[in-house]
Protein backbone atom coordinates (compact mmCIF):
# COMPACT_ATOMS: atom_id res chain seq x y z
CA UNK A 1 0.00 0.00 0.00
CA UNK A 2 1.54 3.08 -1.01
CA UNK A 3 1.07 6.52 0.92
CA UNK A 4 0.70 8.58 -2.32
CA UNK A 5 -2.58 6.20 -2.60
CA UNK A 6 -3.59 6.90 1.22
CA UNK A 7 -3.08 11.07 0.40
CA UNK A 8 -4.87 11.00 -2.23
CA UNK A 9 -7.33 9.43 -0.61
CA UNK A 10 -7.67 11.58 2.29
CA UNK A 11 -7.70 14.98 -0.25
CA UNK A 12 -10.91 13.13 -2.51
CA UNK A 13 -12.80 12.48 1.58
CA UNK A 14 -12.05 15.85 2.23
CA UNK A 15 -13.30 17.34 -1.11
CA UNK A 16 -15.95 15.27 -1.78
CA UNK A 17 -14.99 15.95 -5.47
CA UNK A 18 -12.83 14.15 -7.60
CA UNK A 19 -12.57 16.95 -10.06
CA UNK A 20 -11.86 19.49 -6.80
CA UNK A 21 -9.18 16.80 -4.95
CA UNK A 22 -7.28 16.41 -8.61
CA UNK A 23 -6.67 20.33 -9.02
CA UNK A 24 -5.15 20.87 -5.47
CA UNK A 25 -3.46 17.73 -5.73
CA UNK A 26 -1.74 19.38 -8.79
CA UNK A 27 -2.43 15.38 -10.83
CA UNK A 28 -5.15 15.47 -13.71
CA UNK A 29 -8.32 13.78 -12.42
CA UNK A 30 -7.98 10.18 -14.06
CA UNK A 31 -5.08 9.71 -11.97
CA UNK A 32 -6.27 10.28 -9.04
CA UNK A 33 -9.25 7.80 -9.87
CA UNK A 34 -6.74 4.97 -10.60
CA UNK A 35 -5.53 5.67 -7.67
CA UNK A 36 -8.87 5.27 -5.32
CA UNK A 37 -9.58 2.51 -7.65
CA UNK A 38 -6.16 0.61 -6.72
CA UNK A 39 -6.60 1.67 -2.97
CA UNK A 40 -10.11 -0.11 -3.42
CA UNK A 41 -9.64 -3.34 -4.66
CA UNK A 42 -5.96 -3.95 -2.81
CA UNK A 43 -8.25 -3.51 0.53
CA UNK A 44 -11.39 -5.24 -0.68
CA UNK A 45 -13.67 -2.87 0.15
CA UNK A 46 -16.07 -0.12 -1.39
CA UNK A 47 -14.67 3.49 -0.31
CA UNK A 48 -16.67 5.56 -2.06
CA UNK A 49 -19.69 5.89 -3.40
CA UNK A 50 -19.76 7.88 -6.33
CA UNK A 51 -22.71 9.14 -8.28
CA UNK A 52 -22.57 11.80 -11.65
CA UNK A 53 -23.71 13.90 -8.82
CA UNK A 54 -22.10 13.56 -5.94
CA UNK A 55 -19.13 11.53 -3.89
CA UNK A 56 -19.92 9.70 -0.46
CA UNK A 57 -17.70 8.04 2.27
CA UNK A 58 -19.32 4.39 2.89
CA UNK A 59 -19.13 3.06 6.22
CA UNK A 60 -15.75 1.43 5.77
CA UNK A 61 -14.33 4.43 3.93
CA UNK A 62 -15.18 6.52 7.59
CA UNK A 63 -12.99 3.74 9.53
CA UNK A 64 -9.91 4.01 6.56
CA UNK A 65 -10.21 7.64 6.30
CA UNK A 66 -9.43 7.89 9.96
CA UNK A 67 -6.07 5.43 9.94
CA UNK A 68 -5.41 7.13 6.83
CA UNK A 69 -4.61 10.10 8.74
CA UNK A 70 -3.07 8.68 11.35
CA UNK A 71 -0.67 6.71 8.73
CA UNK A 72 -0.09 9.87 7.09
CA UNK A 73 0.89 11.89 10.33
CA UNK A 74 2.99 9.33 11.18
CA UNK A 75 4.96 8.98 8.23
CA UNK A 76 5.65 12.73 8.48
CA UNK A 77 7.44 12.46 12.00
CA UNK A 78 9.51 9.74 10.60
CA UNK A 79 10.59 11.88 8.12
CA UNK A 80 11.00 14.55 10.58
CA UNK A 81 12.59 12.24 13.29
CA UNK A 82 15.17 10.92 11.32
CA UNK A 83 16.29 15.01 10.09
CA UNK A 84 18.29 14.10 6.68
CA UNK A 85 20.71 16.83 5.38
CA UNK A 86 18.68 19.13 3.38
CA UNK A 87 15.46 17.31 4.16
CA UNK A 88 12.40 18.74 2.30
CA UNK A 89 10.07 20.80 4.89
CA UNK A 90 6.77 22.07 3.85
CA UNK A 91 5.59 24.68 5.55
CA UNK A 92 1.87 26.53 4.50
CA UNK A 93 2.02 30.03 4.18
CA UNK A 94 -0.26 32.71 3.02
CA UNK A 95 0.27 34.44 -0.76
CA UNK A 96 2.41 36.53 -0.31
CA UNK A 97 6.22 36.47 0.39
CA UNK A 98 7.47 38.83 3.33
CA UNK A 99 10.78 39.96 5.00
CA UNK A 100 10.41 37.50 7.69
CA UNK A 101 9.86 34.52 5.76
CA UNK A 102 12.39 35.42 3.43
CA UNK A 103 14.78 35.86 5.99
CA UNK A 104 13.34 32.48 7.64
CA UNK A 105 14.06 30.31 4.84
CA UNK A 106 17.90 31.36 4.59
CA UNK A 107 18.22 30.40 8.63
CA UNK A 108 16.62 26.95 7.64
CA UNK A 109 19.10 26.63 5.08
CA UNK A 110 22.18 27.34 6.99
CA UNK A 111 20.96 25.61 10.09
CA UNK A 112 22.92 22.82 12.20
CA UNK A 113 20.16 20.07 10.92
CA UNK A 114 19.58 22.10 7.14
CA UNK A 115 16.44 21.72 5.27
CA UNK A 116 15.76 23.03 1.68
CA UNK A 117 12.06 24.94 2.41
CA UNK A 118 9.27 23.96 0.09
CA UNK A 119 6.31 26.75 0.53
CA UNK A 120 2.58 25.24 0.17
CA UNK A 121 0.01 28.09 -0.80
CA UNK A 122 -3.31 27.23 1.10
CA UNK A 123 -5.88 28.69 3.06
CA UNK A 124 -5.65 29.04 6.49
CA UNK A 125 -7.99 26.71 7.81
CA UNK A 126 -6.79 24.19 4.77
CA UNK A 127 -3.12 24.89 6.46
CA UNK A 128 -4.24 23.67 9.72
CA UNK A 129 -5.77 20.40 8.35
CA UNK A 130 -2.87 19.68 6.58
CA UNK A 131 -0.76 20.01 9.50
CA UNK A 132 -3.26 17.60 10.99
CA UNK A 133 -3.22 14.91 8.59
CA UNK A 134 0.76 14.83 7.93
CA UNK A 135 0.31 16.87 4.44
CA UNK A 136 2.97 19.98 6.09
CA UNK A 137 5.53 19.83 8.26
CA UNK A 138 4.64 23.64 9.92
CA UNK A 139 2.28 26.23 8.82
CA UNK A 140 2.67 29.82 9.59
CA UNK A 141 -0.47 31.13 10.93
CA UNK A 142 -1.63 35.09 12.12
CA UNK A 143 -4.22 36.23 14.48
CA UNK A 144 -6.36 34.32 17.46
CA UNK A 145 -5.29 30.56 16.67
CA UNK A 146 -6.42 27.52 18.62
CA UNK A 147 -6.35 23.71 17.46
CA UNK A 148 -6.41 20.22 19.77
CA UNK A 149 -5.42 18.24 16.75
CA UNK A 150 -1.93 20.36 16.36
CA UNK A 151 0.51 22.44 18.37
CA UNK A 152 0.29 25.79 18.25
CA UNK A 153 3.00 28.26 19.30
CA UNK A 154 3.37 32.03 19.61
CA UNK A 155 6.20 33.19 17.23
CA UNK A 156 6.40 36.39 16.58
CA UNK A 157 3.95 39.75 16.88
CA UNK A 158 3.55 42.34 14.12
CA UNK A 159 1.83 46.14 14.16
CA UNK A 160 -1.30 46.51 12.24
CA UNK A 161 -1.83 49.25 10.03
CA UNK A 162 -4.82 51.20 8.75
CA UNK A 163 -5.16 50.65 4.87
CA UNK A 164 -6.45 53.69 3.48
CA UNK A 165 -7.62 55.02 0.07
CA UNK A 166 -4.71 57.56 -1.73
CA UNK A 167 -8.04 60.27 -1.19
CA UNK A 168 -8.77 59.29 2.66
CA UNK A 169 -7.86 62.89 4.72
CA UNK A 170 -5.03 60.51 6.87
CA UNK A 171 -3.59 58.87 3.99
CA UNK A 172 -0.83 61.49 4.50
CA UNK A 173 -0.56 61.14 8.29
CA UNK A 174 2.29 60.09 10.13
CA UNK A 175 -0.11 57.68 11.96
CA UNK A 176 -3.54 57.50 12.69
CA UNK A 177 -5.92 56.58 15.40
CA UNK A 178 -8.97 54.04 15.16
CA UNK A 179 -11.09 56.44 16.45
CA UNK A 180 -9.91 58.97 14.04
CA UNK A 181 -11.54 56.73 11.48
CA UNK A 182 -15.18 56.51 10.46
CA UNK A 183 -16.90 52.90 11.35
CA UNK A 184 -18.72 53.57 8.33
CA UNK A 185 -15.89 53.44 6.34
CA UNK A 186 -14.69 49.68 7.72
CA UNK A 187 -14.31 46.68 5.23
CA UNK A 188 -13.39 43.27 6.58
CA UNK A 189 -12.90 39.97 4.42
CA UNK A 190 -15.70 37.41 5.29
CA UNK A 191 -14.32 35.37 8.66
CA UNK A 192 -14.28 32.16 6.39
CA UNK A 193 -11.09 33.48 4.31
CA UNK A 194 -9.22 33.96 7.44
CA UNK A 195 -10.97 32.95 10.76
CA UNK A 196 -7.89 33.56 13.20
CA UNK A 197 -7.11 36.95 11.89
CA UNK A 198 -10.82 38.34 11.09
CA UNK A 199 -11.49 37.29 15.18
CA UNK A 200 -8.33 38.72 16.07
CA UNK A 201 -9.14 42.17 14.42
CA UNK A 202 -12.61 42.36 15.92
CA UNK A 203 -11.48 42.04 19.25
CA UNK A 204 -9.29 44.87 18.67
CA UNK A 205 -12.38 47.37 17.29
CA UNK A 206 -13.53 49.72 19.76
CA UNK A 207 -16.72 49.55 17.64
CA UNK A 208 -18.30 46.18 15.93
CA UNK A 209 -18.08 47.02 12.16
CA UNK A 210 -21.54 48.20 10.73
CA UNK A 211 -20.94 46.97 7.19
CA UNK A 212 -21.47 43.06 6.09
CA UNK A 213 -18.02 41.39 5.20
CA UNK A 214 -16.85 41.76 1.84
CA UNK A 215 -15.57 39.27 0.43
CA UNK A 216 -11.98 38.37 0.22
CA UNK A 217 -9.20 40.56 1.10
CA UNK A 218 -8.90 41.46 -2.74
CA UNK A 219 -12.38 42.71 -2.93
CA UNK A 220 -11.81 44.62 0.29
CA UNK A 221 -8.52 46.45 -1.39
CA UNK A 222 -10.36 47.29 -4.10
CA UNK A 223 -13.46 48.33 -2.00
CA UNK A 224 -11.48 50.44 -0.23
CA UNK A 225 -9.07 52.27 -3.00
CA UNK A 226 -12.36 53.19 -4.63
CA UNK A 227 -14.05 54.93 -1.38
CA UNK A 228 -11.88 57.80 0.06
CA UNK A 229 -13.68 57.14 3.35
CA UNK A 230 -12.70 53.28 3.18
CA UNK A 231 -10.76 52.13 5.58
CA UNK A 232 -8.96 48.09 6.64
CA UNK A 233 -6.81 46.77 9.23
CA UNK A 234 -3.82 44.72 7.72
CA UNK A 235 -0.29 43.28 9.46
CA UNK A 236 2.10 45.48 8.69
CA UNK A 237 4.69 42.30 7.22
CA UNK A 238 1.88 41.61 4.83
CA UNK A 239 1.57 44.88 3.63
CA UNK A 240 5.37 44.69 3.08
CA UNK A 241 5.00 41.53 1.13
CA UNK A 242 1.64 42.48 -1.71
CA UNK A 243 2.66 46.51 -1.70
CA UNK A 244 0.25 48.43 -4.14
CA UNK A 245 -0.22 51.93 -5.25
CA UNK A 246 -4.13 51.75 -5.09
CA UNK A 247 -3.88 51.98 -1.27
CA UNK A 248 -1.98 53.79 1.27
CA UNK A 249 -1.04 52.15 4.75
CA UNK A 250 -0.74 54.47 8.02
CA UNK A 251 0.37 52.82 10.94
CA UNK A 252 -1.54 52.95 13.77
CA UNK A 253 -1.19 55.21 17.30
CA UNK A 254 -1.82 53.52 19.96
CA UNK A 255 0.07 50.50 18.10
CA UNK A 256 -2.07 47.69 18.17
CA UNK A 257 -0.27 44.31 17.48
CA UNK A 258 -1.41 40.84 16.01
CA UNK A 259 0.22 37.19 16.43
CA UNK A 260 2.01 35.17 14.72
CA UNK A 261 1.98 31.35 15.83
CA UNK A 262 3.76 28.14 14.17
CA UNK A 263 1.29 25.12 13.99
CA UNK A 264 3.60 21.63 13.82
CA UNK A 265 2.06 18.10 14.79
CA UNK A 266 1.53 16.98 18.43
CA UNK A 267 4.24 14.62 17.79
CA UNK A 268 6.78 16.77 16.20
CA UNK A 269 10.18 16.95 18.19
CA UNK A 270 11.04 19.47 20.71
CA UNK A 271 14.04 19.97 19.14
CA UNK A 272 12.44 20.45 15.36
CA UNK A 273 9.90 23.00 16.98
CA UNK A 274 12.75 25.16 18.91
CA UNK A 275 14.42 25.66 15.14
CA UNK A 276 11.61 26.41 13.98
CA UNK A 277 11.21 29.31 16.56
CA UNK A 278 14.99 30.21 15.75
CA UNK A 279 14.37 30.66 11.91
CA UNK A 280 10.54 32.66 12.52
CA UNK A 281 11.22 34.44 15.70
CA UNK A 282 12.78 38.08 15.62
Amino acid sequence: MELRALHYFVTVSEELHFGRAAERLGIVQPAVSQQIVRLERELGVRLLDRTSRRVQLTQAGERVLAAARETLAAAARVRVVAGEPAAVLRIGVASCVTPRLDRAMRRLRDGERPAEPELIDLPPTARLEAVRDGELDLALMRGAVTSATTRVVRAWSEPLHAVLAPEHPAAGKPTVSLHDLDPRGLRLPARDTDPPMHDAVLALLPVAPPRPPAGNLLNVLFEVSRDPGGWTLMPAEQLAGSRTDLVHHVPLDPPMTVDGHIVTSLATPETCVASYMTAFTD
